[in-house]
């Protein structure tokens, strides 16, 4: 029965009352086991017919012979389920039907008598069952679960407290199960009715149109009921589990006719989502198990959806598995249901075909001992039948005696035994029987024996096997774990040796009694002990233990024949006795000791006292021991072998170097060959021209000093050797700065460059060791690289050498790698040492040095008493305070004045001045150079590569930039321009200082102020620049930076003897005073979690402008290499018009919205439609040039698609488009865009445009809609050819966008300005982005040239080098080539500091000697034959009067008065110069040095007749016509010969537009190609600080009428808009190629008030401001320098005014 079908019972109800109510008819008719449903559509078909186990027809009342009642389905159905559930399998019976078919009604019933269904009669039997059993060995038990599936969810109906929804989980064994679900135990049908009424009443049910109380949930009710066995002769209590399950399914339903909607209408999807269900594992099941599958092996198509519902997934036993199962399907009769009752009627047709394979739930043991028992029952009846019952009792009887019984009943027990088996004998079969019946009893006793009994007997065996592996030296812990090997007491065995000490004695091989074999695993005999190897036999050898007759246990070990055996080292060829401890080896490998505990005992016993051996028995002591025996010195063998592999290794060496030798020579041969073809083929002439000796070139004078200049320039240039090491030594100061961090020294290192000037004179400690040598060579100040120690902790700062830095670097790292090892203790303790052997602290002192004062005591050469407030300057060029001192002379018997007590009074000190001494001082600090006296040997050494600069007149700026202690001449202070008087002369003119006589001045440090207050006590010492161990100090003074200044009131009076050099050093030399002070705060910023913080000054925030990109790589353009650019030929300045251009609805591209909200000139985001057409135009507006012509745009690419302003250049970009050419060529500008300087000189306009589709670019960002507050960033480069350029122009931008949807309205214009302004300005011209480029146009250099083979020396820079620790830097970055840049600035502040106090002196002096003339006091003057007033003013003179033209040319000496003006304009110029460093460093060179360079080149252009009034000119430039050179056509105006923007010798400025040739020049370089000029366009980033703007008048020159401008100045750019709504740059000027002039003649002639006129290279601009204020406010934006000088000038004139 274990293979049993699905029983399937069919039952038709009466008509209900909405049946009634339409006047249905009856389609169902049955007949036997036999269904058939009519079809009402058609009567005509023939009927459908479905055969089931059972048909029930209960259409009609009870009175119908063929009435099927409830008592008739439980009794075909209910009472065999039952029945199979005494058995022990599992059941289950379901209902199934459409909605009110009547399934509750089979399964559930009503309580009225007789009308009770499938369950409660099935439980009511179950117990009447239960009860009426009268066996005492049974015993039941009846456990009842009830839940219902509601939409999947599954309820508990009999626990009111599991109202949530319960989980069904799956069990491996059990199978699917409900989480949670309650078993009640009941004991009676009254318990089960109770808990059914209960459980029914939970039920969900609704009423649809079908049946009002329509069941809305599937119903589960199990009995889970077991019975128990005991078997008396076993006492094993068997067991029976079975597993009733009653189904009662929810309606199948359709939704038209329930009328379901809302919660019905989801009931019923749920309800007939699980009938599916039910229905496909049906039909699959039913497929399985059809006649054409049964036989087939199962594929993986036959998969059973059960998981696809949660009922089929509960009763997957019960459908196809360990289930007997019947299902009753209910139909209703009525025709309006036709369609639900066929499909019911299949549906029970297709569960026919399922087959079950049910099982009886029992205990495996349980079964196999019930099967086991009827064998037993068998056997026994089949010996009974044939007369041999006795004998079964008889061999129980002899079974059942004891061990212990007595002899008698052993002997008779023996007799019985015999006498049993001659009757067996002749019974044929019953031996046989026996043996199986005796199998059998065994097993079932074996089966019976209980758990006590089976520990038990597994204790025993145990405890046998424990004896055994302790007799072989196993040893095991109680829990039965193996404990570990030892050796066994009392049987000989071997113990392995291994090479490896701890491979030693872990392998044990016992030698039992009789013959132990050794072999390998293949031989013919099994081998005791098993080897392997090459040199082991395959019967190697064999032990023999024998016992003699005193005990004693004797091993013989006995090889075979053939086999390598040794015994202590000896071969052994015949038996051999083995002693305890013997050393065997077998084969090469295996080596053994001998063990014999009872021999070991013995020989012990026998020597008590035997000493232990010096040396251990293992594997190295029987190898030493074999090589020993068999006479092999293996360490004589070793040397032998490894002398063997030398030889062997250097004559391959030696083979190995000739071979390369040869291939290095063949190489070169090769080479040398290959470049004497190249030469041949490039250079035919070379060899031509090395025959022909060259003629020696004639050099005029002038070209001769350019040459000398050129060559002490580049002798002693520094930049590029101050940047290697800069360079090199990076990675030292990064690794220096990581171990501070982690060590948390508080110390961070810096580079810093250090010159020797007045200032900041270099300590002996960081001078090289041949710089004394050095320094009488050179002819300017050395500049060294050292390294800036800044010691946080102690607020100190040190200078080390880079040497000194790599010696310390050594020391930090040995302290680093012991940081490891010194407890935190020692650190804290390390870091209170400030001195000693901690690398990272020096000592430091307790004064510091605040700055250097220089009082110059040329008043002592007339005499007059002068009160100097000289700046207190620090190294760094910073002005730290002031210091007031008075320098007079006295007589030599005068006494000194009572000052008071508050004046400390010093004595007289005498100095001596030797002429050697102050000779050799003068050739050391400034060495006389082998020049003229032009001021050409004072060029600039330190300015950045590629803008080096000469003037032949006058000093230049190298010589206020770098030569600070520059030899001043000896009409130093003497107006002629004669020699100076000799000895004899100079004593008569100096009465009070004759040579030989003693003099005597006084020197009182009166006053120091304006000191800031971290310095606590300030003091301060002087000293002559010459001596500096003599010096004179003052006393220490409490500082508190408030109040009055610090009074010293120090007076110090000096006796000197007359001599030359004295006179020379009053004249040029200053006293040195050097303040000092302590410091006591903190001169650092705290770091931020000890991390370094960049050592960069802070500076304003400025709005933020983007980066400018390198160029897009091209697309279609080979790749060239950039040529080596010599000297610049020209540059030009670019203004660029960038326009996104959107294609409208007419047709026409319009140019896209700018937002300009940014405020930034240059600046703008495009607003753009999203899947719009796009055209680029770019149009180029600059000054029309010679050399600049734009022949075509090679290409126009756009790339770096991105999201924020910074791109990183370094990936490789795979969105670059290169862009479609549309139009390109020369244009007439718009009406916008023509300002009035195009009027007589048009500038020249190129326009191109492009096609740009972005979609091609594949980037997200340009196709989809921008975010809010994002941006799109694009780079956009333009490649344009130029004629007599070797490769083309390159034009890179950055755009910013925006894109909207395509249908977004955007205003016209979004600018700020546009806000509030008069809309008249066009949109369309606003829209557009400008940028402002420099485009240089540079010669290319010779590749042979001295400096191109320096520009192609490459030094590695170590900065970017990785060291430990360098994450922890937070961004510091060693300082680099800015470092030379901003050193270079402090230079020439420091030497401009140097000149203003020199000047400052001079006008002092010049102002007392003016008091003392109108006072009509008689003064003493080392001028002769003059009057008193061209005395006093010819002894001021500066060296900046001195005229330096070649020809040794001088100013008239006829007009001294306007050289005087002259001198005192410039000193005020120089006063009233401030420093702007807020540009560039390329833009540096606009100084006041250059400017008075400028200035001095060309004749003061001044009317004698006007000496009030001239005309002051500031240029860089000589080559921009004045605007009113016509007025003074009686002055010569001559040019600089080198200009200062020369770049090499050949090579001079135009003047008047004509380009002159050097006489010099071969005529063959004017037959040289056209194509010889490198461009290089460079964007210029736009300074985020205004200087000035406001609205300006701007002349037209043809109409002479004025044209209204908003200018914005933004050094060194002016730019020019037309309005200040006007958002697009219009028109720019540079002011670092222009020259601002200003002329009161030219306002008074012109009768135009406010004006002055700007003029660049190519016109002149006159421009007048609304008033004389904001005039010179334009001035001082445009040139402060030229401003200052105005008003100094205007300054000075009133006060002549007032005195008149």
């Amino acid at each position: 029965m274990a293979g049993a079908s699905v029983k399937v019972a069919v039952r038709v109800r009466p008509f209900n009352s909405r049946e009634m109510s339409r006047e249905s008819k009856c389609i169902i008719q049955m007949s036997g086991s036999t269904t058939t449903i009519l079809n009402p559509k058609q009567p005509k078909e023939t009927p459908k017919s479905f055969s089931f186990d059972y048909s029930y027809w209960s259409h009609t009342t009870p009175a119908d012979i063929n009435y099927a009642s409830q008592k008739q389905v439980y009794r075909d159905i209910g009472e065999e389920m039952l029945q199979h559930a005494f058995e022990g399998y599992n059941v289950c019976i379901f209902a199934y039907g459409q909605t009110g078919a009547g399934k509750s009604y089979t399964m559930m019933g009503k309580q009225e008598k007789d009308q009770q269904g499938i369950i409660p009669q099935l439980c009511e039997d179950l117990f009447s069952r239960i009860n009426d059993t009268t066996n005492d060995n049974m015993s039941y038990s009846v456990e009842v679960s009830y839940m219902e599936i509601y939409c999947e969810r599954v309820r508990d109906l009999l626990n009111p407290k599991n109202k949530g929804n319960l989980r069904v989980r799956e069990h491996p064994l059990m199978g699917p199960y409900v989480e949670d679900l309650s078993k009640l135990a009941v004991t009676s049908y009254n318990d089960i009715q109770d808990l059914m009424d209960s459980g029914n009443k939970a039920r969900t049910v609704a009423a649809t149109n079908m049946n009002e109380t329509s069941s809305r949930s599937h119903a589960v009710f199990n009995i889970i009921f077991t019975q128990k066995r005991h078997d008396a002769e076993t006492d094993i209590t068997t067991e029976k589990v079975s597993k009733i399950s009653l189904v009662d399914l929810a309606g199948s339903e359709r939704a038209d006719s329930t009328g379901a909607k809302g919660t019905r209408l989801k009931e019923g999807a749920n309800i007939n989502k699980s009938l599916t269900t039910l229905g496909k594992v049906i039909s699959a099941l039913a497929e399985m198990d059809s006649g054409p599958n049964k036989n087939k092996k199962k594929k993986k198509t036959d998969f059973i959806p059960y998981r696809d519902s949660v009922l089929t997934w509960l009763l997957r036993e019960n459908l196809g598995g360990n289930s007997r199962t019947a299902m009753v399907a209910a139909l209703s009769p009525a025709d309006i249901n036709y369609d639900e009752t066929l499909s019911t009627l299949r549906y029970a047709d297709r569960a026919k075909q399922i087959r079950c394979n049910a099982v009886i739930n029992e205990d495996p043991n349980n079964k196999l001992i019930r099967e086991l028992k009827d064998e037993v029952a068998r056997l026994r009846d089949l010996l009974y039948a044939q007369g041999l019952g006795d004998i079964i009792d008889m061999t129980n009887a002899i079974a059942g005696i004891s061990p212990s019984s007595s002899l008698s009943a052993l002997s008779s027990r023996a007799a019985s035994v015999a006498s049993l088996h001659e009757r067996i004998m002749f019974a044929p079969g019953s031996e046989e029987a026996i043996e199986r019946l005796k199998e059998t009893e065994k097993i079932i006793a074996e089966l019976n024996e209980t758990w006590e009994e089976k520990l038990r007997r597994t204790e025993a065996i145990r405890m046998e096997r424990e004896a055994l592996l302790a007799e072989m030296g196993v040893a095991m812990r109680e829990d039965g774990g193996t404990l570990g090997v030892f050796s066994p007491k009392k049987t000989p065995h071997l113990v392995n040796l291994n090479e490896d000490p701890l491979m030693s004695e872990c392998l044990l091989y016992y030698i039992k009694d009789g013959i132990t074999r050794v072999g390998r695993e293949d031989a013919e005999k099994r081998q005791d002990i098993v080897l392997s190897g090459h040199f082991i036999k395959e019967e190697h050898c064999l032990f023999r233990s024998d016992t003699k007759t005193g005990g004693e246990v004797i091993v013989t070990l006995e090889p075979c024949e053939g086999a390598d055996t040794y015994v202590n080292g000896k071969k052994v060829t015949e038996p051999s006795i083995l002693r305890s401890g013997n050393r065997i080896i077998m084969g090469k490998s295996h080596v053994f000791r001998f063990n014999h505990p009872e021999q070991a005992r013995q020989e012990r016993e026998r020597t008590p006292c035997a000493e232990t051996p010096a040396e251990p028995v293992d594997w190295a002591f029987a190898q030493r021991e074999l090589l020993e025996k068999q006479g092999i010195d293996m360490k004589q063998e070793m040397e032998q072998r490894l002398q063997e592999l030398e030889d062997q290794y250097r004559k391959e060496r030696e083979e190995a170097n000739y071979l390369l030798e040869q291939q290095r020579l063949d190489y070169e041969s090769k080479l040398e060959a290959l470049q004497k073809q190249m030469d041949s083929r490039y250079y035919p002439e070379a060899n031509e021209e090395e025959e022909e000796p060259e003629d020696e070139v004639q050099w005029t004078e002038r070209e001769f000093e350019l040459a000398l200049w050129a060559f002490r320039k580049w002798k002693w240039y520094q930049f590029t050797s101050l940047r290697d090491l800069l360079w090199g030594n990076a990675i030292f100061l990064k690794e220096a700065n990581a171990i501070s961090v982690e060590l948390k020294k508080k110390v961070q290192f810096q580079f810093v460059l250090l010159t020797d000037t007045l200032y900041s004179p270099l300590p002996p400690d960081l001078l090289p060791p041949d710089a004394a040598k050095d320094r009488e060579k050179r002819p300017f100040p050395r500049t060294i690289v050292a390294v800036e120690v800044q010691d946080q902790k102690n607020g100190a700062t040190h200078y080390w050498t880079l040497e000194k830095l790599r010696q310390r670097l050594d020391l930090m790292r040995e302290m680093y790698d012991r940081a490891a090892e010194v407890p935190s203790s020692v650190i804290e303790d390390c870091d209170n040492v400030v001195t000693g052997g901690d690398p990272f602290y020096d000592r430091f002192p307790w004064f510091r040095l605040v700055g250097r004062a220089f009082v110059y005591l040329s008043n002592l050469l007339y005499p007059v008493p002068l009160v100097h407030r000289v700046a207190i300057v620090s190294e760094k060029g910073e002005v730290k305070g002031f210091l007031r001192v008075a320098v007079q002379a006295i007589s030599a018997d005068e006494e000194a004045p009572d000052y008071g007590s508050g004046v400390r009074q010093s004595g007289t000190a005498k100095i001596s001045f030797d002429d050697q001494h102050f000779e050799k001082f003068q050739s050391e600090s400034c060495p006389a150079v082998g020049m003229s006296r032009s001021g050409t040997s004072q060029e600039e050494l330190r300015i950045v590569e590629g803008q080096g600069q000469v003037s032949d007149v006058g000093p230049s700026a190298d010589e206020v930039n770098n030569n600070t202690c520059a030899v001043t001449p000896e009409d130093l202070l003497l107006d002629s321009p004669e020699k100076p008087a000799p000895d004899g002369q100079l004593e008569t003119a100096l009465d009070h200082l004759k040579l030989g006589s003693i003099f005597t001045f006084r020197v009182t440090v009166l006053q120091a102020s304006s000191i800031s207050a971290e310095y606590a006590d300030i003091f301060c010492q002087f000293n002559f620049i010459h001596r500096h161990d003599e010096a004179f100090s003052t006393e220490p003074l409490k500082n508190t930076g408030r109040g009055p200044p610090l009074g010293f009131y120090h007076v110090q009076n000096i006796a000197v003897e007359v001599t030359k050099s004295f006179i020379e050093y009053i004249k040029s030399q200053p006293i040195v005073f050097e303040v000092f002070g302590h410091y006591q705060q903190h001169p650092f910023p705290p770091l931020c979690k000890d991390v370094l913080s960049p050592l960069r000054p802070s500076r304003r925030h400025f709005p933020r402008v983007m980066p400018l990109s390198k160029p897009v790589p091209a697309t279609k353009l080979s790749t060239m290499t950039r040529p080596s650019a010599g000297p610049c030929q020209c540059k030009y300045d670019l203004m660029v018009f960038f326009e996104i251009c959107e294609l409208e609805a007419n047709g026409d591209y319009i140019p896209a919205v700018v937002d300009h909200r940014g405020g930034m000139p240059c600046h703008g985001t495009f607003l753009l439609h999203q899947g719009i057409q796009r055209r680029i135009t770019v149009t180029l507006v600059h000054e029309t040039g010679s050399l600049i012509r734009w022949k075509e745009v090679r290409e126009l690419v756009v790339g770096r698609i991105r999201n924020t302003p910074e791109a990183d250049e370094s990936l490789i970009d795979p969105n670059i488009l290169s862009l479609n050419i549309l139009s390109s060529g020369y244009i007439n500008p718009s009406q916008d865009d023509r300002q009035f300087l195009d009027s007589d000189m048009p500038r020249t306009f190129y326009q191109f445009e492009t096609a740009w589709d972005s979609s091609m670019h594949n980037s997200l960002l340009l196709n989809r809609v921008t975010p809010y507050r994002e941006k799109i960033y694009i780079t956009l480069s333009a490649y344009i050819e130029m004629e007599n350029c070797t490769q083309p122009a390159v034009i890179t931008k950055d755009f910013c966008m925006v894109f909207y949807s395509r249908d977004a309205k955007l205003p016209a214009s979004r600018s700020i300005r546009n806000l509030f302004g008069s809309g008249s300005l066009r949109a369309s011209e606003s829209n557009r982005v400008t940028g402002v480029y420099e485009l240089s146009l540079c010669r290319m250099a010779d590749a042979g040239s001295p400096g191109m083979q320096r520009r192609r020396r490459r030094v590695l820079d170590t900065s970017v080098a990785y060291v430990r620790g360098e994450e922890n830097l937070a961004g510091w970055r060693p300082r680099s080539d800015s470092l030379i840049l901003d050193h270079q600035w402090e230079l020439e502040k420091l030497s401009l500091l140097q000149e203003v106090e020199k000047t400052r002196h001079y006008l002092l002096l010049r102002e007392k000697l003016e008091m003392t003339q109108r006072l009509g006091l008689e003064t003493l003057s080392p001028c002769s034959s003059e009057d008193s007033e061209s005395r006093s003013t010819s002894c001021v003179s500066s060296p900046l009067s001195v005229d330096g033209a070649p020809e040794g040319r001088t100013s008239p000496p006829e007009t001294p008065s306007e050289r005087q003006k002259e001198l005192a304009v410039k000193c005020l110029r120089l006063l009233t110069h401030t420093f702007n460093r807020e540009y560039s460093h390329s833009h540096v060179c606009i100084s006041a040095s250059e400017s008075k360079l400028s200035e001095m080149s060309m004749t003061l252009m001044r009317d004698p007749s006007m000496p009030a009034l001239g005309v002051t000119t500031l240029t860089p430039s000589s080559t921009c016509p004045s605007l009113v050179e016509g007025r003074y056509n009686a002055v010569e105006v001559r040019p600089p010969q080198v200009s200062s923007r020369v770049e090499s010798p050949d090579l001079e400025p135009a003047v008047e537009g004509e380009q002159k040739k050097s006489p010099s020049r071969c005529p063959e370089e004017e037959k040289e190609p056209q194509r010889l000029l490198v461009p290089d366009i460079q964007e210029i980033r736009v300074s985020p600080i205004v200087s000035k703007k406001g609205y300006l008048q701007f002349m037209e020159p043809h109409t002479n009428g004025w044209v209204k401008r908003f200018v914005v100045v933004r050094r060194p750019y002016v730019y020019i808009y037309n309005s200040d709504k006007d958002a697009v740059e219009r028109a720019i000027l540079n002011l670092s190629k222009a020259q601002v002039e200003y002329s009161e003649d030219q306002q008074a002639m012109l009768k135009t008030p406010n004006t002055f006129a700007v003029c660049t290279e190519h016109r002149g601009i006159l421009l007048q401001a609304s008033s004389d204020k904001d005039m010179h406010d334009w001035l001082y934006a445009f040139n402060p320098l030229l401003a200052g000088s105005i008003r100094s000038k205007l300054s000075r004139r009133r006060t002549a005014q007032m005195r008149i």
